[in-house]
């Protein structure tokens, strides 16, 4: 009951906010004109109805990563995987949620219950409100914000509080250093991340999503932009994979010293959803860098090349968007199960010792690329 409790607040708070942002281009634009004609079933059947869209597809999408993490891990190590519950085990993930929620939810004794109640719930909600500036196609984005980068950049910041409040409300020593090393990791690799944002507004000259896709309609950003698109794209991929807390920068839940960091103390529902949430935050994460470095949901299109431009064209938005960003999934899986993990001491030194003067230095070389001119621009 507690868990469908979550959800439920979950997406009527996200709906909430939404009809709050002056830029909303479908849902919220919808409720708010119905509400204004007072006509409440049709206000409520709007909102219920993206809540129920928005439950389904993240739940959809979080069993088919989780099923293809493990299925990715067993084909590197040699084996098959699940092959049992369904073909070659796809139900697995179904099985796995319904033992979850059959799972009895334990409290410690001792901890803080208010905070080790709302933690989960905090975590969920960052992922939730940054999935719905993701332009997915042209017509398949819920907003579509003039400051829509800066706009991610702020929710996904919300994880951060999660994590900490729920080493800090288990009441566990080992809870409470892995959320102090997670909070340490997750703020020092947003600098990074942040800085390569700043790298794609020179380019650009804006924060909406929509135009910066818009912009790559001839050729992709991460080719426009040469070298310093490159270096930007590769400072952002390695950051997200420590916000993401994979591998090789997993310190958070190291098991050797923390058993399983913050989260230790949790079972059933409440532990799926930190567990989710990671999931569904590298998909946020694949999808922004489609956006940025390689054209969203536009083919792959060369100026002057009109035979090639058609061909590429026959693939629909959507398929493209779902290509490059399942191509950038697949990728951080492959590094997950091929690297080992850092020392606590190695994984700082990368950050601020080499990601952040670098993406620095790549801040000045962007401003002399814009200055110059010495990008591709069609």
């Amino acid at each position: 009951m507690k868990s469908l409790i979550f959800i439920v607040s979950l997406l009527l708070i996200s709906t909430g906010l939404l009809a709050e942002i002056p830029q909303v281009v479908t849902i919220a634009s919808i409720v708010e004109t119905h509400y204004q004609n007072q006509d409440i079933f049709k206000t409520l059947f709007f909102i219920v109805l993206p809540m129920i869209g928005a439950l389904t597809f993240i739940t959809v999408l979080a069993l088919t990563l989780v099923y293809l993490e493990r299925k990715i891990a067993a084909h590197f190590q040699c084996r098959l995987g699940p092959m049992r519950v369904g073909f070659h085990g796809i139900l697995q993930p179904i099985a796995d949620a319904i033992k979850l929620l059959n799972k009895e939810d334990l409290i410690p004794k001792d901890a803080d219950k208010l905070l080790h109640f709302i933690a989960p719930f905090i975590a969920m909600v960052g992922t939730v409100l940054g999935m719905v500036a993701i332009p997915f196609a042209p017509n398949i984005q819920v907003i579509d914000l003039d400051i829509g980068l800066l706009y991610l950049a702020a929710v996904s910041g919300i994880g951060v509080f999660a994590v900490l409040l729920a080493g800090w409300g288990s009441h566990n020593k080992w809870s409470l250093l892995g959320a102090m090393r997670a909070a340490a990791q997750l703020i020092s690799y947003e600098l990074s991340i942040t800085i390569v944002l700043v790298v794609v507004v020179l380019f650009t000259g804006s924060l909406k999503l929509s135009e910066i896709i818009y912009q790559q309609d001839s050729l992709w950003w991460i080719f426009k932009g040469h070298i310093v698109s490159v270096i930007a794209f590769f400072i952002f991929f390695t950051a997200s994979l420590a916000e993401l807390n994979r591998t090789p920068f997993d310190l958070p839940e190291g098991e050797a010293e923390l058993g399983a960091g913050f989260h230790t103390e949790y079972s059933g529902m409440r532990f799926s959803f930190f567990f989710l949430a990671e999931f569904i935050n590298m998909f946020l994460a694949c999808a922004l860098m489609t956006t940025i470095f390689f054209g969203g949901w536009l083919p792959f299109h060369i100026q002057g090349l009109d035979a090639l431009n058609s061909v590429m064209d026959l693939l629909p938005p959507l398929a493209w968007f779902m290509l490059k960003t399942s191509t950038l999934i697949f990728l951080m899986m492959w590094i997950r199960w091929t690297f080992p993990r850092l020392r606590i001491d190695q994984l700082m030194k990368l950050e601020w010792k080499f990601l952040l003067p670098l993406g620095l230095i790549n801040i000045v070389l962007a401003a002399i690329v814009v200055s110059f001119k010495w990008y591709f621009f069609a």
